[in-house]
């Protein structure tokens, strides 16, 4: 009896309409335009430009130039895995699966070669761009003017639901489902769940720590109890804070199908295709406008710092990451501007002690993170990763250069406390030797840590929730406040 039933539904399912099933925000949560864009902007930028300019041509041409020029791999993609095992029961079932999509070719063919699962492709082949009326025409050909399923996403797919003889919904906005419902019989709905937490991961909150160094110069300053420089100090955070995570935003859209790799990264919203690529540009953009807007408000000189900020942060993301040693230089680059921009908001002159201690301390920190990351490489048994240009056994080298550039500042900052500007300035300078202290003790731990394997963050990340790193930030503050205030 079983073996007949089985037979029964097979018959069935031979006999249903064909199902098509689009690929862009359906089949996967991600657009296939805007992969092969970021990543070839990530490899080769000017492959990239001329990538875009082939739209001259069609964006048939354009699709079919980008897929040239980028790298995709399409075994990491983010699959909406509940219509995917609803597809391969469908196909089990004996019924004819099509893959429609307005994609290169090149990429449809090699989706359903991993996939295993599509009877034929349809897809936008360098000249004709298989997209909305057009994939239509294609789906009605291929099933030769007979009833049809479609699964589909986006407002274009609103002329094949209302000629599908049932609709399945996968991933759709709210407004377009409730058109599609309008237009067409839709039999199935695969939702997705866009909550602001999403957006809140991708744009890094936690990471603002960092930001709190414009700070920095106001303390050393003395500026505390001037209304005006505290205001523009925080307004300085603020403008460093949008332009960080417009940084974090792109840094994440380039590095996508890296991230797709690593156990943790994967889980980054836009790799996980939980934010679409588009949306991350345009908000990354909406963010540098704010940004800029903010720091005009302080100053036009801080517009330009902001504008050099942004343009190492890119300069990193496309290029020095994947720079041995210049990567982490860069990274102290951009601590250091941090303070700097803080100096030039508060109109309090970064001096020659706070500059040398900044890059010496900054650079130190970046070999940290970076060191971090090739002990936990070396714990999983890896020799190296893709996107860097480190190895494991590069850590003989990063770890003692990273400590040694700790103990310098360290050095920097003793001879700061002796030097006759501190004599004069402080009530107490003596009581420096506290924060000296606390500092030389909070380095060393972070360096153990990293070498135990434990900084799975960025160090200012860490410490700012480590219960011992937090009490020596403490003490150090402790012992700068007593030697301004105590006489």
């Amino acid at each position: 009896m079983p073996l007949d039933a089985d037979a029964e539904s097979f018959s069935a399912a031979e006999s249903e309409p064909p199902l098509f099933v689009d690929l862009d925000g359906t089949l996967i949560r991600t657009d296939l335009l805007w992969e092969c864009l970021a990543n070839a902007l990530r490899r080769d930028p000017l492959g990239a430009v001329q990538g875009v300019a082939a739209l001259r041509n069609g964006r048939a041409a354009m699709k079919r130039a980008l897929a040239e020029c980028a790298e995709i791999d399409v075994a990491r993609l983010p699959y909406r895995t509940d219509l995917l095992e609803w597809l391969r029961f469908e196909a089990a079932r004996g019924r004819r699966v099509y893959l429609a999509t307005a994609s290169d070719v090149s990429l449809a063919r090699a989706v359903a070669k991993h996939l295993s699962l599509f009877d034929d492709v349809i897809a936008s082949d360098g000249v004709h761009n298989r997209k909305a009326v057009a994939k239509l025409e294609a789906i009605r050909e291929l099933a030769q003017g007979g009833p049809f399923d479609y699964v589909g996403n986006g407002r274009d797919d609103l002329p094949l639901f209302k000629a599908a003889r049932q609709a399945i919904v996968a991933g759709a906005e709210p407004a377009l489902l409730r058109h599609a419902q309008r237009i067409s019989n839709v039999q199935r709905v695969f939702a997705d769940q866009q909550t602001l937490a999403v957006w809140l991961r991708a744009v890094r909150p936690h990471q603002w720590l960092k930001n709190l160094l414009v700070f920095v110069p106001l303390l050393t300053s003395f500026g505390l109890l001037n209304p005006s420089a505290v205001f523009r100090a925080v307004l300085c955070f603020v403008a460093f804070s949008l332009v960080a995570s417009a940084g974090y935003l792109v840094n994440d859209v380039l590095d996508a199908q890296v991230d797709r790799r690593h156990p943790r990264k994967s889980r980054r919203p836009v790799a996980a295709g939980n934010i679409g690529i588009a949306a991350a540009f345009g908000v990354a953009f909406g963010l540098l406008l704010l940004s800029g807007a903010v720091g005009w408000w302080i100053g036009p000189h801080t517009v330009q710092w902001l504008f050099i900020y942004l343009v190492l942060t890119f300069a990193y993301s496309l290029s020095v990451k994947r720079l041995a040693i210049f990567d982490v230089g860069m990274l102290a680059a951009l601590y250091t501007v941090r303070v700097i921009v803080g100096g030039i908001a508060v109109q309090a002159p970064v001096s020659f002690w706070l500059l040398a201690f900044s890059s010496f301390l900054f650079f130190s920190l970046a070999a940290l993170k970076r060191c971090g990351e090739l002990v936990s490489w070396r714990d999983r048994g890896e020799s190296t990763s893709e996107g860097r240009a480190y190895s494991v056994s590069d850590l003989a080298v990063l770890m003692p250069l990273g400590v040694a550039t700790s103990v310098s500042a360290v050095l920097v900052f003793a001879l700061y406390v002796e030097s006759p500007d501190v004599q004069s300035r402080y009530g107490s300078p003596d009581w420096l030797w506290l924060t000296l202290g606390g500092m030389l003790l909070w380095l060393s731990r972070l360096w153990l840590i990293t070498h135990r394997g434990d900084m799975d963050d960025d160090p200012l990340v860490f410490a700012a929730r480590e219960p011992v790193s937090l009490l020596l930030l403490a003490a150090m503050m402790l012992g700068f406040a007593a030697a301004a205030l105590l006489r």
